[in-house]
Order: C-alpha cells, then structure tokens, then sequence
C-alpha cells in the first residue's frame, strides 16, 4: 500500500458535462456494525462488477477514513493504495470480485453531523449527499444502486434499540449485547442507507395499503415525547393514503420507520423504510407547537414519504440532478398540504416563501439554474433554487398539461425509470409522450438562471384590447445572455362597469413577445394576471388608479385578490421610501374591506392583509435602505393600526378556539388574532403590552403564547421582561421551545437587538454544536434585514464571526450563515465594503472548508 497524496486544499470543481458512468457497480453490499458511541467499528463487504471496457482499479471514495484490512474473495490483499481520501484496489483483470474494507470510526468525535455520528447517546447517520464514505469506503455516487444486508450488535443497556433499512429479518442476544440483521430487496444509492441505535419508544401503529398488504408504522423518540407523535403519524397514514389516490403509488415494504434526532443539519431523510427527523418535524403538541408548526409537521412527513418513489424507487443519476427528486417531491407535498387544509392559503404561503428565498438567491451571486452545471461541495446545492423554484417549474407543467395528462405522464416515469438512477430529461421526455406536448422550449427552465419578468401593457384598439407581453430574463453569473422560456400565464379581465369579462384563461408564453387578445370593453379591463402564481415570474405592469383596491375587493381568484392588496401596500412603502408621497387611506381601506370578509376565511383574511416583509420591499429597489424601510413599514402599519383599532379590538375580544384543535377555521382565527395584536402593538398604544401580557399569560397553547412574546419582544415594556423570563422558565428543558425564546429575541425591532445577539450567543442554553439552536438565533438575525444591516457593521461582523468559529465544526451549517453577506451589491457603498471585508475575513482563515470556500468565494464576486 502507497499514500500518494493528501486531500487536495484547493477545491476541485466537479462539471456535469464530465459525468461518466460507473466503471463498477456494486449490486450487493453486506454491512457488519460492533456499535459503540466512541468505536464503532465497520466491515463492509461490497460484491462488484466491472461495467467498463477495459480495465479499471476500483475507486472507493473515503472521507477521514482509514482502511484496516482490504481482502478480495476472501484473501488478504495488498495491491490497494490510498489516493489522498480514497482507497483505489488494483483488482488486475477480473470482471467479478468480493472486496471487504474494515474501518474504525468514532461517532462521538463527528460534529459535522454527516456519516455516523452520536446524538446524545444514540447513534444515527446522515449519508446524503456524500456521508457513506465516512463511514466505509464506497464508490458513493447515486448511479450505484445496491440491495443491502446489514447487521449491527451493540450494548443491550446501552442500544437497546437496532433500526435499519428495510425489513428485519433476524435478531439475537449475546451476553450482554444483542444484534439485528436487516434487509432491503430494493436496490438503493448509499446515500439512502441509514442506522439508528439507541434507547428508543415508539408511537405504533399500521397501514393497510390499496392491495390489501399491511405495513407497521413506527415513530420512535426518547422515552417522554411519544405523547407528541400522534400529528406526525395522522401525517404519515394520510401522505400514504393521498399518495396511492392521486399518484397510484403504494408503499413496498413491511415496515416504515420515522426517528426523530434532536441534532441534525437538515429538516428530515427520506432513507429507504427508515426516515431519520429532526425533532422538530415531529414533536408537536398544543402546549409546545404553533399551528404553524403542526403544518410544519403534516408537510415534512409528508415529502419524506413521498420520496419513497420520487427519490427512491427512481432516484436522480447524479447531484446535478437533485431537483428531480427534490422539486418533483416538493410539488407533491404542495399538493398534499393544500388538499388537507385550504389551497388558496397554502398557495400564498408558498410563493411566499419563494419571493422571500429564492427570488434573491436567483438575483444574487449564488444564482443558479435548478439543474446546475459545476459545484465544488454538492451540500452547497441544497437550495431554493433546487427546491422551491424546481417545484414550481414541475407545477408549470402540471398547469400546462392538465390533471390527466400529466398523471399519465407521471405514471410513464414511475413505470420506465422504476428501479433506476434517473435524470430530469427522463422526467421531462416522459411528460412529452404522457402528455403529448412538445417540451423543447420548456427545458430552458432547467438551463438558465434568473427569475423572468414580464413587462405587460393593455392596448386599446378601437374599443377591442389587447395584452402585450414581453419577456425578459435578467443577467446572472456565467449566464448574461437568456433566451425566452414557455410558460403557463393565467389570467382574467375585468369589466369594471359590470359588462362582460373575459374570465380565467390559460396563455402559452413561448416568444420574446406576445400579443393576447382580450375582448371588447367599454373602458380600461383590470387585469387579473398570473393567477395562482402560474408562472414563477415578476410582472411589471402600470395600473390604473383604483385598479388594485377593485380587484383586492372583487376578483373570483383568492390568491390573485391577495396579489392585489400586495401589490397597493407594495406600492405605498416604496414609494414613501423613495420620498414620494404615499397615500396610506388607500391600503386602509382596502384591508378593512378585506376584514368585513374575515368570518368566513380568517386565514385568508390574516395573510392577505399582512405586510410585505421588509425585505421583500427591499427586493424592489435599486439600493436598499433598511433603515428607511423599517421607519415607513412601521408607519404604515401604525396608521393602519389607529384606523382600525376597533376591529383590532373586536378580533382580540372574540374567545380563541381551543389549541387543540386544528381546523382550518380555528388555525385561521388564530393567526389573524396574532396580525391582529401586530397592528395594535405598532401605534404604541399605552395599552396594548397589558394587553398582549394577558393574552400570553391566558393562553391555552403555543400559536397565542408565542405571538404575543413575539409582540412585546419588539418593545421595552416591563411585561416584555415579565414575559421573556416567564417563558423561559417554563420551557427551559424543552430544546424546541427554548429555540423559539432564542428566535423572538433576534427578531426583534428593538436598536439594542445585535447586542442582545452576542449576549444570547454567551447564554448557558445556546451552544455551536446543534443546528436548530444556531439557526434560531444567527439565522433569525440574518432575517431580521434592519438588524442585520446595522450600519455600523455589527451584524456582519457578527455573522462572519460565526461562520469562522462553525466551520471547523460543522461546515455544512456553516457555509448556510454566508449568502445574506453575498447581496453587497445591493447596499450603499458603506455597508457594502463591510460585507466585503467580512467575506474576505472569512477567506482568509486556514483550512476553512470546501463548503464555506465555494460560499464566500462566489459571495464575494457580488
């Protein structure tokens, strides 16, 4: 054996049009697992076979790790050498080959929280995208599908619980220890493998699929929490029943397995019959769980069930590919939510959260298409991009072909690429011949980056109007030149006078510009345009005066009507930030009316009459001003406040509905009660920290509890200082709970709030090595644009700060801190040279990781 080189310290960038297939498969692979929180150790027995040409070593891909015996059919073998991480066998010109790699690995020592790592005494593994080769030796690419034995013995005291993929088939005692044998016989990327060992309850229950087969479900957690699993199983047994009745796909195993882990990077793992949780997608109950959160529960479950097929069952060739099982299964779990409770509602939160999101992602340095072209570390490619953006290309061809059409375009993917490593021209060619339509300019979307703006305008020819259309894609690093892509554009025209209307329509978009007849009108139409967000797109449109109020009170489509009230309170806070003159009466009246309505959908009634976020008013402008845009956003919101205190009041004075219950009427009253103490809070109102004390001392459960701390967290009242510690004091052993103490503090408005940051980041509760408790207090600062952006620099310094302190530590959570740093160009000189001289702080530290070095590197270039 030969050391040839160590991990090289410039990052290599991987190109997808360098993709080569595997030279070796690994059709079968048998895992023994001694488990112990400080040695585990490992023997892998791979069976291979050569798929190339010619002769080739074997390449297996190792990340800290180091090989104690390789033997090939059952002999010692010496002709193996490391190649920097990776072990490469020489296996001369056999076709054939049983090769077994032996490694040591310590679980405890592993903060990156990828491979197998410890969690407060249980064992459990993250593999996606490239933790199997920390854990043994494997080609670790999701072309190599294999069908998986694994067996594990441990301590019985101390792993009294032995989960892994598939099926158990077999279990002992010996002595003190006991051992598990599982098998999978579905062919599975390693990035699926999963193991978890620990002392474990589990919520059980079963499913009886559409064929008659039973299957035991199980949620496991630490002993204490099980009483918080019964949302998260309702979940799972209606994400199974929903995906055989819209999709016909069914579940094929015996056994599915959800385990809830308290430190981990992402939000959940879809691994093959084991998904692995953060906790916070699982725990819920009325006293702890906002009902956002209990969306937050039903949505996640749901997506990692569905990628039983989409992900799994058909799993992506390679990580270029990540959004074909990513924003396909986003898409799905979009369905699946809005189908359980108001699809107008989940359809605002959605685009919501891609405006928030993506939009400046694909704005900014890091814009990329969905289906990238290099990377240098693929964790860097878990984006909005990928996800969000990639659902909504996938609902545009939902849109464009229909249900039955695209179901059977579905259902020609599932059937061809069943069992295979698949990419999206795979997912696209079959919605062709399932859909009969012609897709070739629809493929842009996966090509280019940048979010398109139509530019529209209304001609009037002799009392006949037209729509014109033009479409234009923004510049975007490596990409200055765009073409136009097809697209679905819903709209409708309105004949304000009470004549006749052109009511909702589909338009194709496939040129530069377009022209689209709208009918005979008597007077200007208001147009009703992208309803339902049918195309991921910012419109740019002049609107006639009055034009939006009418259509935030009369149009037939809920999330076009919210657009409208969007877009007028849009409208006021930039102008006033510009200076202009803002007419705030306009937006009054228009949420008032829109109130009259709240009876019958306080849901939509509470997020439609709530404010565009303060960096979404940002977004529209050419240098953002966050001073000024906080100072006219609480203007707003104070005038709109006194004007309609007595609703605000009339609203508070209702008796909430139960916590526990979780219908969409009593969500929705909830959350309006909560916009409702918002506004109240924002006149300053001698009155209201009273009011909101009571209120979070009254409440039943955590959506009351926790909009009212949020409320007082912006203000100096006693009853803030009252609250913070009440709360804190009640849910200090609750990690979850305690994350939200550490949220509300860094979102709050108050001028003190990055001092308070750096405090809370000394406090005895807060700690680098969990994910969710970092991201609760640095990523809500980072949102939190007026803090942040302090302008003398503080909030990047601190951010920078962390990021050098995390990455030797946890890199993937780490490099997630850089991108608010990365939108430089869009700040005045001041603040800009300030993130700079951040990034290059952060560039400049020795052995940072490939994560943080792509972010900043490419955060840098603005």
């Amino acid at each position: 054996m030969t050391d040839v080189s160590s991990t090289p310290a410039i990052p290599v960038t991987i190109h997808r049009g360098d993709y080569r297939p595997p030279e070796w498969q690994v059709p079968d692979i048998a895992l023994d697992f001694a488990l112990g929180v400080d040695e585990t150790r490992v023997a892998a027995t791979l069976t291979v076979e050569r798929h190339a040409d010619a002769p080739a070593p074997l390449t297996l891909r190792g990340d800290g790790l180091t090989a104690a015996a390789v033997r090939v059919d059952g002999e010692g073998w010496n002709d193996w050498r490391m190649d920097g991480p990776d072990l490469i066998v020489d296996l001369g010109d056999r076709t054939a080959a049983v090769v077994e790699v032996d490694t040591v690995i310590n679980p405890a020592a592993n903060t990156q929280l990828m491979g197998l790592y410890a969690s407060n005494g249980m064992l459990c593994t993250q593999c996606e995208a490239e933790g199997f080769r920390r854990i043994t030796f494997h080609p670790d690419r999701p072309d190599v599908l294999s069908r998986y034995k694994v067996r594990m013995e441990g301590d019985k005291t101390a792993f009294p619980i032995l989960l892994s993929n598939g099926n158990c088939v077999a279990a002992g005692d010996e002595g003190s220890n006991h051992w598990a044998l599982w098998e999978d016989p579905w062919p599975k990327p390693s990035y699926l493998f999963a193991l978890v060992a620990g002392d474990l309850v589990a919520n059980r229950d079963e499913f009886v699929t559409m064929s008659g087969r039973k299957v035991e479900l199980g949620i496991w957690v630490r002993d204490g929490d099980v009483d918080r699993t019964g949302h998260a199983m309702k979940a799972l047994k209606d994400s199974m029943a929903w995906d055989e009745r819209v999709y016909g796909r069914e579940y094929d195993l015996d056994l599915f397995n959800i385990v809830a882990v308290s430190d981990f990077n992402m939000g959940a793992m879809e691994n093959k019959g084991l998904n692995i949780f953060n906790t916070r997608y699982i725990l819920a109950d009325p006293d702890t769980a906002t009902d956002l959160d209990y969306d937050g529960v039903e949505g996640v479950v749901a997506h990692e069930y569905f990628h039983n097929w989409s992900g799994n069952r058909v799993t992506c060739r390679d990580w270029f590919q990540l959004s074909l099982k990513e924003g396909f299964t986003v898409f799905r779990d979009q369905s699946f939510s809005a189908d359980m409770g108001s699809p107008p509602v989940k359809r605002i939160e959605d685009v919501r959260l891609l405006r928030a999101a993506q939009f400046p992602e694909d704005a900014g340095p890091l814009a990329h298409p969905i289906r990238p072209d290099s990377y240098q570390e693929i964790s860097n490619f878990y984006t909005a991009t990928v996800y969000n953006k990639g659902a909504e290309i996938i609902r545009m061809m939902a849109t464009l072909l229909g249900p039955e059409r695209f179901r059977k375009g579905t259902d020609l993917y599932f059937d061809r690429h069943d069992g295979e490593a698949a990419t999206c021209e795979d997912f696209v060619r079959a919605m062709e011949e399932g859909g009969a339509i012609d897709l070739t300019l629809f493929r842009r979307w996966y090509e280019q980056a940048g979010t398109p703006r139509l530019k529209l305008s209304l001609i009037d020819e002799a009392g006949a109007w037209f729509l014109d259309v033009a479409q234009v894609v923004p510049p975007t690093p490596g990409q200055p030149d765009k073409q136009p892509a097809m697209m679905p554009l819903r709209l409708a025209a309105f004949a304000t006078d009470g004549g006749a209307s052109l009511p909702d329509t589909l338009v194709t978009l496939t040129a530069a510009t377009q022209r689209i007849a709208l009918g005979k009108f008597a007077r200007r139409p208001a147009l009703s345009v992208n309803r339902g967000f049918s195309a991921p797109v910012i419109v740019d449109f002049e609107r006639a005066p009055g034009e939006l109020a009418w259509l935030a009170a009369h149009d037939d489509d809920p999330f076009a009507r919210y657009e409208a009230l969007q877009q007028l309170m849009l409208d006021t806070l930039v102008a006033a930030v510009s200076g202009e003159k803002a007419d705030h009466q306009a937006v009054i009246d228009a949420v008032g009316l829109t109130l009259a309505g709240r009876a019958t959908d306080p849901a939509f009634v509470a997020e439609a009459i709530l404010l565009p976020s303060e960096a979404f008013v940002g977004d529209q402008m050419v240098t953002v001003d966050p001073d000024a845009i906080r100072r006219e956003r609480l203007a707003l919101q104070a005038a709109i406040g006194r004007a309609l205190d007595r609703d605000w009041r009339a609203i508070l004075g209702e008796v909430p509905p139960p916590a526990a219950i979780l219908s969409r009427k009593a969500k929705g009253g909830r959350r309006l009660r909560g916009v409702a103490l918002a506004y109240l809070a924002a006149t300053g109102i001698d009155d209201v920290a009273a009011l909101a004390f009571r209120i979070f001392s009254d409440a039943d459960g955590m959506t009351e509890r926790q909009a009212a701390l949020a409320t007082l967290a912006h203000g100096d009242s006693d009853e803030r200082v009252a609250a913070l510690d009440i709360f804190y004091q009640r849910y200090r052993d609750n990690p979850l709970v305690l994350d939200k103490w550490f949220q509300v503090q860094a979102w709050s408005m108050r001028s003190d709030t990055v001092d308070a940051v750096k405090e809370l980041a000394q406090h005895p509760d807060f700690t680098l090595a969990n994910p969710n408790r970092v991201r609760s207090l640095y990523g809500a600062l980072t949102g939190n644009q007026a803090a942040f952006h302090q302008a003398d620099g503080a909030g990047y310094r601190l951010i920078a700060d962390l990021v050098i302190a995390l990455d030797p530590k946890n890199p993937q959570t780490s490099a997630k801190m850089i991108p608010p740093l990365g939108r430089w160009k869009r700040f005045d000189d001041a603040r800009a040279a300030m993130m700079k001289s951040e990034l290059e702080r952060i560039l400049a530290q020795p052995g940072l990781s490939r994560d943080v070095t792509e972010q900043a590197s490419k955060s840098l270039l603005g």
